[in-house]
């Protein structure tokens, strides 16, 4: 069976600076895929890559059986890619209500756009017990909500939540990370790139360890987590 999404050997440059240097990883539907390492490894520049924000200079990117090589970033979402990005990007001036909708600008389907914006609202009720109020007046935790939202409201095959926990209280991680467990278990195939390795691993089927713009280590997200090189790398034990 074909994988969701295929990535192959890709290279990502800035200039002449190689930042992913011959990445390979799938991702099969239903899956969650996480992406893990420091700082400037290269996970959220594949993230873009994958998106069409970044031009790959080398290597493969199928999607549904379709390279996505030349494919432009909002041909990209309407084909099922969607991108929660880090730092949230939501338009502050605007309402809850209006971010949501936002995320859907490529659908003409009223009907199922109302729905979806409920759906928003039973995953995230603070959104919409808010949903009038202006986005940049939210918390950041509640804001990363938004931004999952918002993404959620294209439809997509798969989504992509880049560091969806940064800058959060330990509480509001939970709450993140047992929405991202929700969608999970409704189906939602997710790549994710999280800093928290303890709780990216704990929920993924399958892990990737980024370092310098390449896969050092693969494996499940069980596998990884009582990996003893993961365990003093990345969840702090020595």
């Amino acid at each position: 069976m074909t994988a969701l999404l295929e990535v192959e050997d890709l290279r990502v440059a800035y200039g002449k600076i190689e930042a992913v240097k011959g990445v390979s990883f799938t991702v099969e539907a239903g899956q969650v895929v996480t992406l893990i390492g420091t700082n400037g490894a290269g996970k959220t520049t594949t993230l873009r890559t994958l998106s069409g924000l970044l031009r790959p200079v080398g290597g493969q990117i199928r999607f549904n059986g379709k390279s996505l090589k030349k494919v432009p970033a909002h041909q990209i979402v309407a084909l099922g890619l969607a991108h929660s990005p880090e730092g949230r990007h939501i338009f502050p001036r605007m309402t809850i209500e209006d971010n949501l909708r936002l995320g859907a600008f490529l659908r003409s389907d009223k009907p199922g756009i109302e729905r979806d914006i409920q759906r928003a609202y039973d995953l995230f009720p603070i959104l919409g017990e808010r949903r009038k109020q202006a986005a940049g007046t939210l918390s950041g935790g509640e804001q990363q909500m938004l931004a999952m939202g918002r993404a959620l409201m294209s439809q997509p095959k798969l989504l992509m939540l880049d560091e969806p926990s940064m800058g959060l209280s330990p509480i509001m991680m939970q709450k993140i990370m047992a929405t991202i467990a929700e969608l999970k278990s409704r189906g939602t195939t997710i790549l994710l790139v999280e800093q928290n390795a303890q709780a990216a691993l704990s929920l993924a089927d399958q892990g990737h360890v980024m370092e310098v713009g390449t896969i050092v280590l693969s494996g499940s997200g069980q596998d990884l987590l009582h990996d003893e090189s993961v365990r003093k790398a990345y969840l702090g034990e020595d």
